[in-house]
């Protein structure tokens, strides 16, 4: 550590000489003494700077006034400490002063001007933006507001069809009898979007007239019309479409409708595949978990990415320790693999999936408690779940039936009838034609019932049969050529490649 100090040259002191024995001699040796003084205290100053160098570079400077008070090295740490603060003080008489002088208050008028640019909320005075300054001399009024050059919109046809989707838009009567007359054979349908362009008008008194319109006019079609200088003509735009049929396969599980859905299949399709396995699968029994559905059907699948499903082409139930069970389309009939019509004289099923809980004869009734003749079967099924006609025909009774509850009568022919009974609701009439497959009504527990649950019977020739035994033969079978070319067909549809799961579909109607 550097301390400034002193050292004395060497001996300590000058050495004054005795009596000069000449006043020359005397000035002589003085002045060679103050010499080598000098000399001395130059090197003794060069060695103090040397020391301190290297203590300014090791930033161990000792300025410390509280040791050896009233030496000569205090007196030059006071010198130094002294420069520092004087130059700090100099330095910082001649920097300006960070803040001025409050300004003047301002004038009411530079108030309200000065509000439009401050941050306060509206209740405190705070306004958004500043009022322009106009000058009353250099405004014209306009005759009229101006008009966008262009009007772009999009409108969604309706069941009034085009024309009044486009004049609800503002296209004028010329416009519309033009467009009308180039679309004479394209009928879009509902839900369709389409996009137009008006530009611009003269007066506001005429309608704008109608540059641009584009359409989907069909799944495999989109049309566009533009104003030229002959007037408006149609451009035909075809989008190119895949029709391979899509086929998806999947387990069964807790329920044959929901894994339908799962699947992607659509609910139309889904319930075509279900209405027509009724035919010749026996549901009552229900289906397994493990048990898998194969299905094919309809797709087209346009260049733009719209899907749009079909009829069913090809179904198959296959179930544990049974043969599978396939139907497939041919001439719009359905047929089974052996080439035998699906539909036959009665459903065996009339609730999708449900399980049969009681048998035709006699039994001890649940709820007047003594044995009694059971007329039909019992399927257990869900409040609620809805009930399909057995076979088409006319309805002879629907009503309240005593024990029965709400119940139906469906009269096939002279000699068949069926019977549905506990009914939660009736949608059918006296005197209505029913289709096979038709929705009549709804499962409930309605009259003497213990549960929700379908009471089906079946009357021949007046008298009640046991559905399960009775087996009904007839319906269409193929031959010849005929059954060659389906089971032909049949074998593409078993070849075709499985999607896993049906991809979504665009709406019913063309787009």
């Amino acid at each position: 550590m550097y301390q400034p100090g002193f050292q004395a040259a060497a001996g300590g002191s000058i050495a004054l000489p005795g009596p000069l024995s000449a006043p020359g001699a005397q000035v002589a040796r003085a002045g060679q003494a103050l010499a080598r003084a000098a000399a001395a205290e130059r090197l003794r100053l060069a060695d103090d700077w040397q020391r301190l160098r290297r203590a300014a570079a090791q930033n161990d400077i000792d300025l410390d006034l509280g040791a050896a008070i009233g030496s000569r090295r205090w007196w030059m740490k006071l010198a130094a400490c002294t420069a520092l603060v004087g130059a700090a003080l100099a330095g910082g008489s001649i920097v300006p002063p960070i803040f001025e002088a409050a300004p003047a208050a301002l004038t009411p008028a530079q108030r309200d001007e000065a509000r439009a640019y401050a941050v306060a909320p509206l209740a405190f005075g705070g306004v958004s933006g500043a009022a322009p300054r106009v000058d009353s001399r250099q405004l014209r009024p306009l005759a009229e507001a101006p008009e966008r050059p262009r009007v772009e919109r999009n409108v969604t046809v309706g069941r009034r069809g085009l024309s009044a989707a486009l004049r609800n838009a503002g296209v004028g009567t010329p416009d519309m009898a033009d467009v009308t007359r180039l679309l004479a054979d394209i009928n879009p349908g509902d839900g369709v979007r389409a996009e137009l362009v008006l530009g611009r008008r003269e007066t506001k008194s005429v309608p704008r007239p109608l540059e641009r319109l584009a359409v989907r006019a069909a799944f495999d079609l989109r049309v566009e019309i533009t104003r030229s200088e002959g007037g408006l003509a149609l451009r035909r735009i075809p989008i190119a479409i895949d029709s391979t049929p899509l086929r998806v396969s999947a387990s069964v599980g807790g329920s044959l409708n929901r894994a339908l859905r799962s699947a992607g299949i659509p609910s139309g399709q889904a319930a075509e595949f279900t209405k027509q396995m009724r035919h010749v699968v026996d549901f009552e029994r229900g289906l397994g978990k493990s048990d898998r559905f194969d299905i094919i059907i309809e797709q087209d699948r346009a260049e733009t990415g719209e899907v749009r499903h079909g009829k069913l082409l090809f179904g198959t139930l296959a179930r544990r320790g049974r043969n599978p069970m396939e139907i497939g389309l041919w001439k719009g009939e359905y047929y089974q693999a052996s080439g035998e019509g699906v539909k036959k004289g009665l459903m065996r099923t009339p609730v999708d999936g449900a399980r049969m809980s009681s048998g035709f004869g006699m039994r001890l009734h649940p709820v007047l408690g003594f044995s009694r003749m059971h007329k039909g079967v019992d399927f257990n099924a869900g409040s609620g779940e809805p009930i399909m006609a057995a076979g088409g025909g006319t309805v002879s009774f629907a009503g309240w039936h005593g024990g029965h509850g709400k119940y139906v009568m469906i009269r096939h022919n002279k000699d068949l009838a069926t019977a549905y009974a506990h009914m939660s609701r009736i949608d059918v009439k006296p005197g209505q034609r029913i289709g096979q497959g038709q929705r009549i009504g709804t499962v409930g527990s309605t009259g003497l019932s213990t549960g929700p649950h379908l009471h089906y019977e079946i009357w021949l020739r007046g008298k009640a049969v046991n559905p399960v035994s009775l087996r009904f033969i007839g319906g269409a079978e193929l031959g010849g050529r005929d059954l060659n070319d389906f089971q032909r067909q049949m074998n593409r549809w078993r070849t075709l490649e499985s999607a896993g799961v049906a991809p979504m579909a665009a709406p019913k109607k063309d787009r």
